[in-house]
């Protein structure tokens, strides 16, 4: 009985342990998406530019993307419990600041501080569970749990926001995340151990600012080309963005330690596992921002209304996320990214009904249609991501797929709610940049407000089209690229197709 209780004693703390890390990683995934409802309030209350409105909303998701490979390698090298410590510390000085901020410039800057806070906690969170889990199978367990935290966080984050909102000021969004920072920061040191690579190399200073800054400037571009039109800054600037991208990239290719082993995107199954982390964020966080917009200020809904509607989607996209490693077994992963992508382009399509004057019932099937889709693209990403490297390389490999969650995250307000601001402009009565700004005008005709709202319906309908159209491009991809289970093979080739498949099924 002795020799059982040893057995199981590590066991129980592994799970208290994973049951800590889960309390942070939630709050990184919530916050990118907690602001979506929050933004006709905080609108109202701080009267930011439609530029800053939507830097409040991605300078989040940029910070936290453009860091996490930097902070992966970081926590690989000098250890992940102390930068989970550090980081969870720095994320509620970060919610702290953003809560009493008094200007808009101010949010953005605390917005940025805490997703560098959190490009600190994914990547060493997720590694962490090498530690806990040394056995494969309950390792698996472990990260399908913490893929469904980190869905549960971008799904449950508009409807928190609603919620609060209903009953608080707007800065009991941030607020709500310390208690949950105050908990981990007591019991971490306690149930988690320092782990370290044990690798020598060092983290290129170079490619952590040309990464960030590269992206930053494209996007800075991209963003006031759609507000303000062509003109000789946005170009000048989204071109030295990219070009700074691109020496960021081939820099990687010459370093011993670089941010990036671009040589994993060698591989098929890698490479579209990875844009399936990117372009379902990118089409749920543009979709989920529009339609809280949608709601609130078209259909006329409060907060807390728009919220409860979320529930369904959330619901599905938790559950699906959740379920979806059991159902892997099964149908293989192949299979799995074939209905992902096609519940998600069937379910933004959904949004296509919606008018000005109605679509509540539209949006709660497409966002429970879609979530599907969003909930299995989170499940299969982590998998493969971490299954596809040596346990040493886990904090890159992990912060790899944070990564296109993440930029995908971000990506998705700054170009599609960037085409939908144009629209807006090009097609609205030209009385202010956004439909928020419009309304807030005084002695509004009908008319005037009819058009404005009826422009904003158009945006959102043209992005959810495009977007609709991009993951049925990446399916298609997925059915023509993907290696199908060996037993649908022929012949020949057979000794290649099972090694895909442990590879899609994340097996070391």
């Amino acid at each position: 009985m002795t020799q059982q209780h040893a057995n199981n004693a590590p066991g129980l703390r592994a799970w208290l342990g994973l049951a800590v890390v889960l309390g942070p990683v939630l709050l990184v995934s919530m916050d990118g998406s907690i602001l979506f409802l929050a933004m006709p309030r905080i609108s109202q209350a701080l009267s930011p530019t439609a530029d800053q409105a939507l830097w409040m909303l991605d300078i989040y998701g940029f910070a936290v993307g453009s860091l996490l490979v930097a902070f992966g390698s970081i926590g690989d090298r000098y250890g992940r419990l102390k930068l989970l410590m550090i980081g969870a510390t720095v994320f509620g000085i970060g919610s702290a600041g953003a809560a009493f901020a008094p200007t808009p410039e101010l949010l953005i800057a605390c917005r940025a501080l805490m997703g560098v806070a959190g490009a600190t906690l994914l990547p060493s969170a997720l590694a962490v569970l090498s530690e806990l889990f040394p056995d494969p199978r309950r390792r698996a367990q472990a990260i399908g749990i913490f893929a469904a935290a980190f869905a549960a966080g971008f799904a449950i984050g508009p409807v928190v926001g609603g919620a609060l909102l209903g009953q608080f000021w707007w800065g009991s969004v941030f607020l709500v995340n310390l208690p949950v920072i105050v908990v981990f920061l007591v019991f971490a040191p306690v149930l988690l151990r320092e782990v370290r690579s044990g690798s020598t190399g060092r983290v290129d200073p170079l490619s952590v600012v040309t990464s960030a800054g590269g992206l930053l400037l494209t996007i800075y571009g991209i963003k006031h080309l759609a507000a303000d039109g062509i003109s000789a800054l946005p170009i000048t600037t989204m071109i030295v963005g990219i070009a700074v991208l691109t020496f960021f990239g081939l820099r990687q290719r010459h370093l011993d330690n670089p941010l990036i082993d671009f040589s994993l995107f060698r591989d098929r199954v890698f490479t579209i596992a990875v844009i399936t982390g990117l372009l379902p964020l990118a089409a749920w966080s543009a979709a989920a921002y529009l339609s809280g917009i949608y709601l609130q200020s078209v259909l006329g809904l409060s907060v807390l209304h728009a919220a409860l509607l979320a529930l369904p989607g959330a619901a599905a996209l938790t559950i699906t996320c959740i379920v979806t490693p059991a159902v892997v077994e099964r149908i293989g992963k192949r299979t799995a990214l074939l209905v992902c992508h096609f519940s998600i382009a069937g379910g933004l399509l959904l949004l296509l009904p919606t008018t000005v004057t109605g679509g509540v019932g539209w949006y709660i099937a497409s966002t429970v249609i879609a979530g599907l889709g969003y909930g299995i693209s989170f499940a299969v990403v982590a998998d493969t991501a971490v299954g596809a490297v040596p346990a040493e390389r886990a904090g890159s490999a992990g912060a790899i797929a944070e990564t296109s969650n993440e930029i995908g995250n971000a990506l998705g307000i700054a170009i599609l709610g960037s085409l939908a601001a144009l629209l807006f402009r090009l097609q609205g009565p030209d009385l202010a940049p956004t439909l928020d700004e419009t309304l807030q005008l005084p002695s509004l005709l009908p008319s005037v407000v009819h058009d404005a709202k009826s422009a904003f319906v158009t945006g959102l309908h043209v992005v959810v089209v495009a977007a609709s159209l991009l993951h049925a491009a990446l399916g298609t991809a997925a059915l023509r690229w993907l290696p199908k289970p060996a037993r649908e093979e022929p012949t020949t080739g057979v000794q290649e197709e099972p090694a895909a498949e442990e590879h899609m099924a994340g097996k070391p």
